[in-house]
């Protein structure tokens, strides 16, 4: 009898110690290796401009009227996890990225993970950058290195257990992080709204663990403070033609001659930077929606 029930306790302290290991193997960070990167010289211009259509200041640009480009962070941003605050990402080399190189900020952006492999939280939008060319990546790094520091402490997220535990991450990545477009067109159309505008993160609604529904695709979601509902922008929901959505990317009116507000005003100022032909491409993207 006492030899089953030892031999039960190897069993189930096998079957945990197993469960431990593949735990581990699956939330591992990323290997980020970027030797074989084929890239040409860097062009901060076109960084800039990859700056604005990714709309990196909406998020962590401080709040207020701060001095132009002064990503101090401290955006909060309420969800059903908890909250997130936006960190600094300025150059500051104490409580910014000042001391990251090309390579930690291209692990950053199409890995999601710090220097040190740590996960970053997908409130950073990493699911859509990691669709970005290597090219505007370092593109955008060579303007990155331009933008004056802010020495600012970033704040801490203000997250539940267990959604506060970064080593969760892995698995998540492993089941949405993905290079792959929704959209059957790979064109620029399809890149400017999946890799850099990352449209749908906030118009698509989500499952339990925060993947993206790719059957309810830019077709709205509950706005994650429980505040309304970011609406939809499918064609079938949305019904603006060509003109009315590249005039309201340029200037923030509707076709009701409303005004764009809250987060989408941020967006709007992003947006009104871009080239008129990529403001009708991304209309063109909007409107062949199928799903």
């Amino acid at each position: 009898m006492r030899g089953n029930t030892f031999l039960g306790f190897v069993i189930i302290g096998g079957f945990c110690l197993a469960a431990v290991i593949v735990y581990f193997f699956l939330s591992s960070p990323s290997s980020v290796d970027i030797s074989d990167l084929k890239l040409s010289t860097a062009d901060p211009v076109n960084g800039k401009y990859v700056y604005w259509a990714a709309g990196c200041n909406g998020c962590h640009l401080a709040e207020g009227k701060p001095k132009k480009y002064y990503l101090a962070g401290g955006q909060k941003f309420q969800t059903n996890y908890g909250t997130f605050i936006a960190p600094n990402i300025s150059n500051s080399k104490t409580y910014g990225i000042g001391k990251w190189d090309f390579k930690s900020f291209y692990g950053a952006v199409k890995f999601g993970q710090s220097p040190d492999g740590e996960h970053y939280f997908p409130a950073f939008p990493y699911t859509t950058y990691s669709k970005m060319t290597d090219q505007d990546v370092l593109d955008l790094w060579s303007f990155w290195k331009t933008l004056p520091s802010a020495d600012v402490p970033s704040k801490k997220h203000e997250l539940n257990f267990p959604f506060n535990i970064r080593l969760n991450i892995g698995i998540w990545k492993r089941i949405y992080l993905s290079n792959k477009f929704v959209d059957i067109n790979t064109d620029r159309s399809t890149y400017i709204v999946e890799a850099l505008g990352h449209c749908a993160e906030c118009h698509t609604s989500r499952d339990v663990i925060g993947g993206l529904k790719k059957s309810k695709w830019m077709s709205g979601a509950e706005n994650p403070s429980g505040k309304g509902r970011i609406p939809s922008i499918h064609p079938k929901d949305l019904r603006w033609n060509k003109k009315e959505i590249v005039e309201y990317l340029s200037s923030g009116f509707t076709p009701d001659f409303d005004v764009a507000g809250g987060k989408m005003a941020s967006i709007i100022e992003n947006t009104s930077k871009l080239k008129s032909s990529d403001l009708n491409l991304i209309a063109d993207y909007l409107l062949r929606q199928k799903n």
